[in-house]
């Protein structure tokens, strides 16, 4: 049994979060979650803590007295964040946690990290957020390339979050 962290932002593909957690219980794990602020608004942490049976972390839990947020970094024998956004990407890629999900990846003490980009087309081109992920990518962390697909805005094109069995085996291939 590992010990998971799995981190969800504010991207439509959130929904998609729900499946991989669930995936990774019914196999044994133990999934703690993380939500941007953003992530509340396309699905709820009671979604999770439902399916996970753990508590669900969003900046509701962040206080300056809070030190959980390095337990959860040092505990995890492999952390993923799917989806993650644009934001995400570039505040992990410049050391800013300014929020409990970017403290927490931030912190983090596993080699294991994996990271899936969920974004529109142009903004996975945007040479800006190539040079952040690239960072990351030069750091250790792992890309779970996003798909080409239709896209929520309706463009065609590579930025659809990788599926949940991408997700789920490059997570186990990291473990």
């Amino acid at each position: 049994m590992a010990r998971i962290l799995l981190g969800i932002t504010g991207s439509i593909a959130a929904y998609k979060a729900a499946d991989i957690a669930h995936r990774f219980v019914k196999d044994g794990h133990e999934v703690d979650v993380v939500f941007t602020r953003h992530a509340t608004e396309f699905i709820t942490p009671l979604t999770l803590r439902s399916l996970t049976g753990r508590p669900v972390y969003t900046d509701d839990f962040f206080s300056a007295d809070d030190i959980r947020h390095i337990s959860l970094a040092r505990e995890a024998d492999v952390a993923v964040i799917a989806p993650a956004t644009a934001n995400i990407i570039g505040k992990l890629a410049n050391g800013i946690a300014d929020d409990y999900a970017s403290t927490i990846f931030t912190a983090l003490v596993t080699p294991k990290r994996l990271i899936a980009p969920a974004m529109n087309t142009n903004m996975y081109a945007n040479p800006i957020v190539a040079a952040n992920l690239a960072k990351l990518l030069a750091h250790g962390w792992r890309e779970i390339e996003p798909q080409v697909g239709m896209l929520a805005c309706g463009d065609v094109g590579k930025g659809a979050l990788a599926s949940v069995d991408n997700i789920v085996a490059a997570v186990y291939a990291a473990l």
